[in-house]
């Protein structure tokens, strides 16, 4: 089997949350648009249909005027427990969001895995992954405390 550690970027992080809480903050539009991506990024959502084989599209607006189209396709849900997102746009990765809840707070892995050592390299380079996975997390923990 092979060893996908070089070629990804994974956290864990606790929630003050449920499951049922975490689990709708990144389901719904409204929730997903206010707190997704690294500081200073704002979203226009298209299209988020949460099923398996369903599509969400979006615009990432960065605090440089940049905008940066996405385009995933969730080819796993399975509801408060598991998701896995396939971004079909460079560069290519699969987000699996793993969640867990005890005693009323939601443990949460996130792992992004790219498709080849030098992609994960390129995208750290050039976009900060590593940096805007910890500050996309910090945020979404932000949005679950003013819920």
């Amino acid at each position: 089997m092979e060893d996908i550690s070089k070629r990804s970027l994974k956290m864990i992080k606790t929630f003050n949350a449920t499951a049922e809480l975490f689990w709708k903050v990144l389901t719904s539009p409204e929730h997903v648009g206010e707190w997704w991506g690294p500081d200073g990024f704002t979203n226009t959502i298209r299209k988020m249909d949460v099923r398996e084989g369903g599509k969400w599209e979006f615009i990432m607006h960065g605090p440089d005027g940049i905008d940066y189209e996405n385009e995933y396709v969730y080819s796993k849900i399975i509801p408060m427990k598991k998701m896995v997102l396939d971004h079909l746009k460079e560069p290519k990765f699969t987000i699996i969001i793993s969640i867990h809840e005890e005693g009323g707070q939601t443990t949460v892995e996130w792992c992004n895995i790219f498709d080849s050592i030098p992609t994960k390299e390129e995208a750290v380079r050039a976009f900060k992954a590593d940096v805007g996975l910890d500050q996309n997390l910090q945020r979404l923990a932000a949005h679950i405390n003013l819920q």
